[in-house]
Parts: structure tokens; sequence; C-alpha cells
């Protein structure tokens, strides 16, 4: 008997070597799940620290995993393109991968489901926007679209940059 495929979407962000780690972790994503959709990707200035400027985009995919399992896996792929844990949570990074939603779920554990940053960061959701703009936020009961269009927080800047990922 198979198991119950789940829609997720999934933060890609990177500020370190940002085409380099962005190509390795779409390419561990596209391994790893099925169905992968990309949104178009967006630079953005980095938030809570100084360095330098973050490539963001937002993945769906569809997975047979648990969210447990989901999160452990995307730890490993940050791991695998060398990424520091000894750093504060604010800080510059290889890759930075992270569970935004898992099908209509909301949960605290074994993560916050769905992420908060959602709602209050243009990196997340300006590609959701774009990727899945009639899809609805399990919280707000809105969809990304909706979200997006009364989104207000002007100091947070994103810059369209046209680049296509070579998924084999």
């Amino acid at each position: 008997m198979s198991q119950a495929l789940h829609h997720i979407l999934i933060s890609v962000g990177s500020n370190i070597r940002r085409e380099h780690y962005t190509q390795r972790g779409l390419q561990s994503l596209k391994d790893a799940f099925e169905h992968i959709l990309i949104s178009p990707t967006y630079e953005s200035e980095a938030v809570g620290f100084v360095g330098n400027p973050f490539y963001n985009l937002v993945v769906s995919a569809m997975t047979e995993l648990s969210i447990a399992d989901v999160n452990r896996l995307f730890k490993q792929i940050e791991d695998d393109n060398e990424r520091d844990r000894s750093e504060k949570k604010f800080a510059p990074r290889t890759l930075d991968i992270d569970l935004l939603t898992y099908d209509d779920t909301v949960c605290i554990e074994p993560v916050v489901l769905p992420r908060p940053e959602i709602e209050y960061h243009a990196f997340c959701l300006k590609p959701m926007a774009d990727l899945v703009p009639d899809h609805i936020h399990p919280g707000t009961g809105k969809t990304y679209a909706q979200m997006w269009t009364s989104f207000d927080r002007p100091e947070q800047q994103l810059w369209t940059i046209n680049k296509k990922w070579n998924l084999n």
C-alpha cells in the first residue's frame, strides 16, 4: 500500500557563494521529492545581521515523508553544503532550507507550521505568491496572492534575478 503524498512548500536561501549553493540545494530537493516547481529567484538584503545579499526562492514539491523526516532531510542537505551551525541564528549561510507548509497542517512540533515568517518576510511571501497564488494559508485563510497584495513592509526590498536553475 502506498503512502499519501503531501504537498510541501520550501524556502531556499543562500548568501555565501549563492549561485553554487542554491544550485546544489535545488538539485538535492529535486533528487528527494516529486513534482518539483520553483518560484522566481529574488535577491534581498540580509535580515537581522549585516551580510551579503541573499538569493531566495520557494519550491513546491510532493512527498510521502513525515514533517519530522522532511525537517531532518533539510538539515542534512544544509550540512552536506557546509552549513555552519556554530554561528548565531542571524548569520551568513551557504544554504538555508525551511519547511514553510505541509498540506494544511497547523502545528508547533516538530516544527512550527505554517512558518511564521511567511506573514512578515517578503522573501518568503512574494515567491509563494508567484508560485502558488491561489493556495490558501492555513492560518490566515487568505490566498498567498491576497497576502502579498496587502503586504505592507516597504523596507523589505526584493530584486528579481533572471536565473534558470539547471536540474537534472
